[in-house]
């Protein structure tokens, strides 16, 4: 009898078949995001050609002001975002969120469905500058609701502005949805324990349908609910991410100003200026088009037309801020989402929290724990 031989066989590491499943994964993903943009160009092709044809040579001083402005916008956002982790004591580097912001944007206006990759992939980076899940969901919710918030202010502003009429009850009902909103997400951080018999009943009829205990989950709820109390909105950080949040869209807004006048030496009232760039903005919340291509440039063409500017005037300024807004911001995001893909290759997390490689440090008693981007914690502290 002979022993059997054990040394032939050579077990295969745990990470191949994730290995193997990566290495097929990124030739499709590639391949399909190429056929998507090549379709998305031969649909718009007819439209983007006809509207090129009537873009004059702009005023290059015009044009790199207005540049300017996108990006300065772009900055505005980052640091909305910014001044919400900071309020949760996470605090980044102002850079690696002008990172994200970009990314996120090009990701949410390029791809069928561009919002939820692009709320996935912002939980994802958050959850790595050291945010626990509950204060990443919080953010990324506040900072939207800020946002449409600020465009629904500038619209009044600019409804104002322009002798409109302005329908003061939808604009008392939309602060009133507001106030109701802050309050109840501030008495939610400061009392988690009060939404837990509702959750516990929502809870119990989702387990019923799943054919699952009722308390499945529970334990994950709480602790969710829970990691909440470090999301406190603080008034100086709120204000201030208000601020950035109409500046955000003020210097879009602004952009689009400045493209008119690199164009056409005539005038153009700025109340309805805005108030077309509110129209166009709003427009493309409706469709599910990536970029709104064709919905919010008819919108901004319109907008503008209504206000007396000759149609090709308008063509040619719509057609320089979509070249500055979306293919420029947009290029300059995909870019930065691949050096933030390949960066996140070279360090990925475990459990979400500490990088492959670097170890947990030893802290003494009391003291807060460190993450990898920022310091978590309600304390001062300053940015790497």
């Amino acid at each position: 009898m002979h022993a059997p031989d054990t040394t032939a066989i050579t077990p295969e590491p745990a990470d191949t078949a994730p290995h193997r499943t990566r290495r097929w994964l990124r030739p499709v993903v590639i391949t399909v995001l190429l056929a998507l943009f090549t379709t998305e160009l031969v649909l718009g092709w007819p439209s983007l050609a006809a509207a090129l044809s009537q873009l004059r040579a702009p005023r290059l001083n015009w044009f790199a002001v207005a540049l300017v402005a996108e990006v300065a916008a772009m900055g505005c956002y980052a640091r909305m975002q910014r001044r919400l982790l900071r309020s949760a004591g996470v605090i980044v580097p102002i850079q690696k969120h002008v990172a994200l912001a970009y990314a996120a944007h090009s990701l949410s206006v390029t791809l069928p469905g561009g919002p939820a990759f692009s709320t996935h992939f912002n939980y994802q980076q958050m959850r790595r500058f050291g945010a626990t899940p509950a204060v990443a969901s919080w953010c990324i919710a506040l900072s939207g609701m800020l946002s449409a918030a600020a465009l629904a202010v500038v619209t009044a502003i600019s409804a104002i502005a322009s002798d409109g009429s302005l329908q003061w009850h939808s604009l008392v009902t939309l602060g009133l949805a507001v106030l109701l909103l802050t309050v109840g997400i501030r008495r939610i951080t400061r009392h988690p324990e009060k939404v837990e018999p509702a959750t516990r009943a929502a809870l119990a009829k989702v387990n019923k349908l799943r054919h699952l205990p009722e308390t499945q989950g529970l334990d994950r709820i709480r602790g969710f609910v829970e990691q909440l109390r470090t999301a406190r909105l603080q008034p100086r950080h709120a204000v201030a991410a208000a601020v950035f949040a109409v500046l955000n869209w003020l210097l879009d807004a602004g952009c689009l100003w400045l493209c008119f006048h690199a164009i056409s030496d005539t005038q153009i009232s700025n109340a309805q200026l805005l108030l077309a760039f509110c129209a166009g903005m709003a427009a493309g919340t409706l469709t599910i088009i990536p970029g709104g291509l064709g919905i919010i440039d008819s919108a901004l063409v319109l907008g503008l037309v209504t206000g007396g500017v000759a149609t090709s005037t308008a063509i040619a300024t719509v057609v320089l801020y979509r070249i500055i807004s979306f293919g420029f911001i947009i290029g300059v995001g995909w870019i930065t989402w691949l050096v933030i893909r390949r960066h996140n290759r070279r360090e990925p997390v475990v459990h979400g929290d500490t990088p492959r490689g670097q170890a947990q440090r030893p802290r003494a008693p009391g003291r807060p724990a460190q993450r990898e981007h920022g310091r978590v914690g309600g304390g001062p502290g300053r940015a790497r």
